[in-house]
């Protein structure tokens, strides 16, 4: 807890280094490569997640009995707590029997999207979930899966039979409906996002440059809170955008007749 705070309380302090300034921590990088910075920075996102979960595997390979915790906080600790807490989530929402079928997907999904908004907290990092190329990116992957999983689990005929509504006339009215609700969802998923995320990280920034007669703001009463409440901004929206994805997925692969969906 120490070290946490000590990591917020340089953060805090470094009120000219954070992206809004001009440095940026990948600049070389996006010269080199051509590339944007926030793609850049996303495959870093996903770099530290295979490391993580090889250091994970590595752990658990060498432990007797996975069952036993390990002593104090570890890593190993730390991930299995996450697990635990979105098994959890999924359960809630999916079942234990589609929980389980989905779960890798599912935390996989919130690691990734909860890191991307983090880095917008830290001085040279631009969030990649502040471009809407990105959050779209990740709202069409989730279209994708979910479609696709309904499929595989329902057959074709019968996943595009719930787009037709209970009665079997009003079918011509119905389906075209649901189609379009369908095919919103992406976008709802990628605009939430992305906006919340811009929202917050302009927000920090504005604080983190904020003066009253030449005296900074942060610098008097701390920046701690401000990046207290990026922290919760971050963590709800990378929830909020996993648990949408988790009803979607149920509402595909569910097994219900007409009657019962209506």
């Amino acid at each position: 807890m120490r070290k946490i705070l000590a990591l917020l309380s340089l953060l805090a302090s470094t009120t000219t280094a954070h992206a809004a300034g001009g440095f940026l921590w990948f600049q070389p990088v996006t010269a080199a490569t051509q590339l944007p910075n926030h793609v850049i920075t996303f495959m870093f996102v996903g770099f530290l997640f295979i490391v993580v979960a090889l250091l994970y595997r590595a752990k658990i390979a060498k432990v007797d009995n996975v069952i036993i915790p390990d002593r104090g906080v570890t890593l190993r600790n730390f991930i299995e707590m996450y697990g635990k807490f979105i098994y959890s989530q999924a359960v809630g929402v999916m079942g234990e029997k589609d929980a389980s079928k989905y779960f890798q997907f599912v935390a996989s999904f919130f690691l990734m999207i909860w890191i991307s908004n983090l880095l917008g907290l830290v001085p040279g990092f631009l969030p990649p979930t502040e471009f809407i190329s990105t959050t779209l990116a990740l709202g069409l992957f989730s279209f994708i899966y979910y479609n696709v999983k309904g499929c595989k689990e329902l057959g074709v005929i019968n996943y595009l039979k719930h787009f037709a509504g209970p009665i079997w006339y009003m079918a011509i009215l119905i389906f075209p409906i649901e189609i379009l609700s369908n095919l919103v969802r992406p976008v709802s998923l990628a605009l939430r996002l992305q906006g919340n995320m811009m929202g917050d990280h302009k927000v920090l920034a504005t604080f983190l440059d904020l003066e009253v007669l030449g005296f900074p703001i942060a610098a008097a009463f701390g920046a701690l809170p401000a990046y207290a409440l990026g922290i919760l901004v971050c963590t709800i929206q990378a929830y909020v955008f996993t648990m949408l994805s988790m009803v979607y997925i149920s509402l595909a692969i569910s097994h219900h007749d007409h009657d019962e969906d209506h």
